[in-house]
């Protein structure tokens, strides 16, 4: 659920209330369902050096953590922490939600709401925690990291960056257009993490991509987008501005190919689509974080691989192909957080799948039992009994005993036998 700013807003808060009053999240469901298996110690192997004895890995709360969330999606965590939740001042009307709605529900002693802005998050970041977890853009992302280091605080940072969409010609194209653009505008209106920021298609084949994107936008968002009840606003004056900026750029201004209308007032950006922007210019050196799609064309779609392994490895990477080779050359050649074929975003639904960044795009991964491994520490245990006492092991030492020490570190089976049973005796 987003908070899309102005006129709206009050149809997300009523929407978010009635997911509290219902206690149901699918993310909290999906923990509630399954803690018990995620929090059961797991038994392993245990080794004949330590005989007789049970191994197993426990898992533990951190302790204290900090949660700075997301203004977009800002509900999406269960591993018995207390937690400092910031949530981002750019949705002020989630922020002042989640602080009125999390002590209704949750144990106030437990989980804290703290609002405000830098100021109160420069404050924040100066504590010691036991984990910070932040989603946002990877500016901040180096604060967060670098305050982090000050008291060697583990973090998990959910950032972002530049997702590509590859789009071979063999593909169902009104099926591939749709859920390009579901993904791209129909996810706040590309104001999300995992919205495809560029597509990368043939030279050939990307007029016939275009105009089925065409086609498809105006069904879905009429002749007049901005008039369109099922397009997100920009989520402030500052995103919208940056996001003109990025329009209106010289050199690449005139490679509008769709859209391009705006309306400051209502903070609404139509679906604009670029046909070869130079890949020098802003719209293709930052983030979009908005309706903006460039299109790049190749010669041969085999040449999406090094165009894409020049930039930093995206928190999503997408491919749109009936070719099986290709498919299997994508998913080697291409690092990226998480990766889809023949659809954009809905990975993220699979509370199955852990949800992460590499790279420059984000460190750890959480969702589902992911959370839960992301918030824990894995506690390992080993129970002995008080048989099985090895001579070799204590002084004082011979050439006898480090033998036998050096083949039980071999794994050799006659020195671990003669350890076990105390050779040699006495020396």
């Amino acid at each position: 659920m987003a908070a899309r700013g102005g006129v709206g807003v009050e149809a997300d808060v009523a929407a978010l209330r009635a997911q509290f009053a219902a206690g149901r999240t699918r993310g909290a469901e999906f923990a509630l369902k399954n803690l018990k298996k995620w929090m059961k110690p797991q038994k392993v192997s245990a080794s004949l050096m330590t005989f007789p004895s049970t191994a197993m890995v426990t898992a533990e709360p951190l302790g204290v953590v900090l949660v700075i969330s997301a203004w977009n999606y800002p509900f999406s965590i269960a591993a018995g922490n207390a937690v400092v939740l910031k949530p981002s001042e750019v949705a002020p009307a989630t922020s002042s939600l989640l602080a009125e709605l999390l002590p209704q529900y949750v144990d106030s002693t437990c989980i804290k709401v703290v609002e405000g802005g830098v100021a109160e998050t420069t404050a924040l970041l100066e504590q010691k925690w036991d984990k910070i977890f932040y989603t946002g853009n990877g500016k901040i992302g180096r604060i967060v990291m670098a305050s982090a280091a000050k008291h060697l605080t583990p973090v998990v940072l959910e950032l972002g960056g530049k997702c590509p969409v590859v789009v071979d010609s063999n593909v169902d194209l009104h099926v591939t257009a749709k859920r390009i653009a579901a993904g791209k505008w129909g996810c706040n209106n590309g104001q999300a993490c995992i919205s495809p920021d560029f597509i990368i298609t043939t030279k050939s084949f990307a007029p016939k991509l275009l105009e089925a994107l065409g086609k498809v936008l105006e069904k879905f968002y009429g002749d007049e987008p901005l008039r369109s009840s099922d397009l997100s606003r920009i989520v402030n004056s500052n995103h919208f501005n940056r996001l003109k900026k990025l329009m209106d750029d010289e050199n690449v201004s005139d490679k509008i190919v769709f859209g391009g209308q705006r309306d400051e007032h209502q903070l609404k950006i139509a679906p604009t689509i670029f046909m070869d922007v130079p890949l020098d210019s802003g719209i293709m050196k930052e983030e979009i974080f908005g309706p903006l799609l460039p299109i790049i064309t190749v010669d041969k779609i085999h040449e999406s691989f090094a165009l894409i392994n020049s930039m930093t490895k995206p928190l999503a990477a997408y491919l749109f192909t009936k070719d099986s080779k290709l498919q299997e050359q994508y998913e080697a050649g291409i690092s990226a957080g998480g990766m889809l074929v023949n659809d954009t975003v809905v990975h993220l639904t699979n509370q199955y799948l852990p949800f992460g960044g590499v790279g420059e795009s984000g460190i750890g991964a959480y969702h589902g039992s992911f959370s839960f491994e992301a918030f824990s520490h894995k506690k390992a245990v080993l129970v002995r009994g008080f048989a099985g006492e090895a001579a070799a092991r204590y002084p004082p030492y011979s050439t006898a005993k480090l033998k036998i020490l050096r083949g039980v570190l071999k794994g050799n089976l006659g020195s671990m036998i003669q350890a076990i049973l105390g050779f040699p005796r006495g020396k």
